[in-house]
């Protein structure tokens, strides 16, 4: 039960900077940057169909390497580091880095921390386990809503001081990754080759 709460922690943190950022990407970028709803349209996709390939391609990954910890917190890492892209970012090439970064990392972290998860509790807490990962990541979702109006309004407009403070739940959602307990994956009878 306690890598649960861990990568529950990570996951709340995680999604407080997530959600701190992703509903102002848009604005930024139509109303800072000048970009067109086509480029925002583009940003995304490229950058959500680069999670969705790296997601089948991580888990081979921890599944060959038998670790999940260390892809779990290089993807988390790369997350983190999307969102300090952004304070950075002047032009629409710079967003589109640093949602590339942000989303690489969801792509490479989803399967081998799932795989971990599991491997962390017994059958018949399963269910249970992943229901609380859930609950956890969509509390830390709400309150960076919550945080992002916050900061939104107390820095008058200004998008990079949010993203400057995006930066500070992800950077202990990293953190809280390191207390993890790897276990061994279960032997399978037949290896991906």
């Amino acid at each position: 039960m306690f890598n649960v709460l861990i990568l529950g922690l990570a996951s709340l943190f995680t999604d407080i900077s997530s959600e701190m950022v992703y509903p102002l990407i848009p604005l930024y970028l139509t109303g800072r940057l000048g970009a067109s709803p086509a480029i925002v349209g583009l940003i995304e996709g490229i950058a959500e169909s680069l999670a969705s390939l790296l997601k089948v391609f991580s888990g081979y990954w921890s599944d060959r390497l038998g670790k999940r910890k260390p892809l779990t917190i290089g993807g988390y890492a790369f997350s983190g580091l999307g969102k300090i892209a952004l304070v950075f970012a002047n032009s629409w090439p710079g967003v589109l880095l640093g949602r590339v970064a942000d989303r690489f990392g969801k792509g490479i972290r989803t399967a081998p921390r799932d795989a971990l998860l599991a491997e962390s509790v017994d059958k018949a807490t399963l269910g249970r386990s992943f229901g609380l990962h859930r609950a956890m990541d969509t509390l830390g979702a709400s309150i960076g809503v919550v945080l992002s109006y916050y900061f939104l309004t107390l820095y008058r407009g200004d998008y990079r001081a949010v993203f400057l403070y995006a930066f500070i739940p992800a950077t202990l959602g990293v953190a809280t990754l390191f207390l993890v307990r790897e276990t061994k994956p279960p032997l399978m009878s037949s290896r991906l080759k």
